[in-house]
């Protein structure tokens, strides 16, 4: 009878629920994201990009989502028949203008919020870009490349009807000819162009052999219009050789009526991101003073509409500014900028030089490594909303409005919420050389016992000058649930911790960085959880040098795996799309010029000390850091009977990852590499 009992009531007790389950690479597919959340001018909703993936065509999917600022009301905007980004508010708030390629190009599309109505309003060839409504709402401005054929140097006679002839050649006369993720470039320029926000003929504001709207190499940014209407301030290279000189561009005021340009800057770097403020008066923007060093310091400028009184704010204020907007009332900027691994929103009045913090845990971005990476937007009444990261998750939309942050959405959650992640813990120490502290993070493998020897993987970040963050990264989460513990830190070099400490790397990298990462390593160790003789390296892009000079330096590691590496900064220099930017400032001159220089910082000039196995690992399409650099190093190893395998990816450019079974490959064999030689 007892046991009866005992029976009975065990059918009406729940059963126990199962533990979590570990990260495994399956559910990359699954994740999902949010980015760009623009909130509209009344502060009540925010439309945002949400990101996925599918499964099945092994591609990234966006869709525009509405949510209102108290959580509730979400859906999406549209019915998703394309991919869709970058979603724009109308200054009324009753429409949201954003591109699709529903119509097999990207174009722009607005919608109606409240009848659900929608419209293409572009039909370029080539896609529209950093769109922005007028003050009225009546119009868009936006920029597109136009092409402009080069004249051939020699004229074939004409071939027989029938003929099967070759191609012609292609000429090429430019300094910058190919661009990593975009490949050999088509002649012509980026020029700006106005439509009716209703729809119909789009009108070409500016002309020549220049691009407008353009930052840096292959960045496009808004235009920005004056209050009236009647003009729209732009950043733009106009110069004979600007390719030569891609930092170099200035502002210029573009009168809508007959295309008239004005100069309102002129200075050797860049000056760009223009914000006209509300009245009309004013114009804000980023840029510095080109010292022609490899890495400078962003700052924000305040100066008259007509170019008149340029001030900097924030003398003092050493961080380099990411994006600049003003408030509602004129009387001050909102900037995001990066500090500490964090990015962050601040607000420089324009009478004082410290800023005031306004948001704090920007980020999420970047799916695949932790790197800072995130935007903000802002209403009318001052309501901030922004891309969140956390450790734990990718990025979701928050809003901070009267001191008060709120998390909005979950898009992860369903995923996640029943995943047992690595632990992210946060420390800071001291290299070895001069006692600069550094600051890095450590990911534990679930179910992590300090009592217990775990493997180390040492995971380096590119640029070199950026910086990693508290953030999700699918790809460190995938290695500590294979049971390594990883080490990720920002050494010399990387942004967020003022120009000084950038600057230690200028014109002396791979240097006192290698120093900050061994020191790193040696301070986990000290902690009693890692087994010494278990430690492996691996990190893409900048990343990928320093793992191929750390094998040239050291035999601790077990095994290594360099992504996508320069390590012959010669022929690095004279491959890469960003030649222009390397050549002459991570220098002290060119290769010609300074051949000592450029093979005393090559990994390959200590090739003959590796005794590490070391994989390359590279994209064939790869123009950042051409795959014959990993080949060169590739083959001095096999020369020299070390260990080595060299992995190439078809189709695949710099963004390696850019397609999840890519990122799936990638920590594969990197996992695989290690597992070979881990004891």
């Amino acid at each position: 009878m007892r046991v009866f009992l005992l029976l009975i009531l065990a059918a009406f007790v729940a059963p126990a629920a199962e533990p979590p389950k570990l990260f495994r690479p399956m559910d990359v597919f699954d994740l999902e994201w949010a980015s760009d959340p623009q909130i509209a001018p009344d502060g009540k909703r925010v439309a945002y990009v949400r990101h996925a993936f599918d499964v099945m065509k092994d591609k990234g999917r966006t869709r525009i989502w509405l949510i209102d600022v108290t959580g509730e009301n979400h859906h999406p905007l549209t019915d998703g028949t394309g991919n869709e980004s970058s979603p724009s508010w109308s200054p009324d708030g009753k429409r949201v203008a954003y591109v699709s390629d529903a119509s097999g190009t990207p174009q722009i599309h607005c919608r109606w919020v409240e009848t659900g109505q929608s419209a293409k309003l572009t039909s370029h060839l080539l896609p529209p870009a950093a769109f922005v409504w007028s003050p009225d709402g009546n119009s868009i401005a936006f920029s597109a490349f136009v092409e402009e054929p080069e004249r051939p140097l020699y004229t074939l006679p004409p071939k027989p009807r029938g003929a099967e002839w070759a191609d012609p050649p292609k000429i090429i006369t430019s300094a910058n000819y190919r661009s990593d993720g975009k490949g050999y470039l088509r002649p012509g320029h980026r020029h700006l162009f106005v439509i009716p926000a209703d729809g119909g003929v789009a009108r070409q504001l500016t002309s020549g052999s220049f691009d407008h709207a353009v930052a840096g190499i292959g960045v496009v940014e808004p235009p920005s219009w004056t209050p009236d209407g009647k003009a729209l301030v732009v950043s733009a290279k106009r110069l004979p050789d600007a390719s030569l000189e891609p930092l170099d561009t200035e502002l210029f005021e573009v009168t809508l009526a007959d295309g008239a340009l004005r100069r309102l800057t002129d200075r050797r770097g860049p000056d760009h991101a223009p914000v006209v403020s509300p009245d009309g008066k004013q114009i804000a923007f980023l840029g510095f003073d080109d010292k022609k060093t490899a890495y400078q310091a962003t700052r924000v400028y305040v100066m008259n509409r007509d170019g008149t009184d340029r001030r900097q704010l924030g003398k003092d204020f050493d961080q380099t500014i990411q994006s600049v907007r003003w408030d509602a009332a004129g009387s001050g900027l909102l900037v995001q900028y990066p500090e500490r691994g964090d990015i962050k929103v601040a607000k420089f009045s324009l009478t004082t030089d410290a800023p005031v913090p306004v948001v704090t845990g920007i980020g999420g971005g970047d799916i695949g490594r932790p790197y800072s990476h995130g935007s903000f937007s802002v209403a009318r009444d001052g309501t901030v909303a922004f891309m969140q990261g956390r450790p734990n998750r990718p990025a979701e939309v928050a809003v901070r409005s009267k001191d008060a942050t709120r998390r909005l959405t979950k898009v992860s959650e369903s995923l996640l919420g029943n995943r047992s992640l690595g632990e992210v813990e946060e420390i800071v120490y001291s290299s070895a050389q001069e006692d600069v502290k550094i600051q890095g993070w450590v990911v534990k493998p679930p179910n992590f016992d300090p009592k217990k020897k775990y493997p180390l993987i040492l995971e380096i970040h590119g640029g070199p000058y950026a910086d990693y963050g508290s953030t999700f990264a699918a790809e460190l989460q995938l290695y500590a649930a294979a049971g390594y513990v990883v080490l990720y830190t920002n050494p010399r070099g990387s942004t967020g911790y003022g120009e000084p400490f950038a600057q230690q790397i200028n014109h002396n990298y791979p240097g006192p960085d290698y120093d900050d990462l061994m020191s790193g390593v040696d301070a986990l160790v000290k902690r009693g959880f890692i087994d010494s003789k278990n430690l492996f390296v691996t990190g893409g892009s900048g990343g990928g040098i320093l793992t191929a000079w750390i094998v040239g330096k050291t035999d601790r590691f077990r095994a290594a795996v360099s992504a996508k590496p320069i390590v012959n900064w010669e022929s690095g220099t004279l491959t890469t799309d960003i030649g222009s930017l390397m050549g002459g400032r991570w220098f002290s001159g060119m290769p010609w010029e300074k051949p000592d220089e450029y093979r005393k910082r090559s990994p390959l000039s200590l090739v003959g000390n590796v005794k590490t196995p070391t994989m390359l690992l590279t994209g064939e399409e790869d123009y950042r850091t051409p795959m014959s650099e990993s080949e060169q190093f590739y083959q001095a190893l096999k020369l020299r009977k070390i260990d080595t395998a060299l992995v190439r990816f078809p189709g695949a450019s710099h963004a390696i990852v850019d397609r999840p079974s890519r990122l799936l490959a990638k920590t594969g064999c990197i996992l695989q590499w290690f597992e070979k030689y881990r004891q």
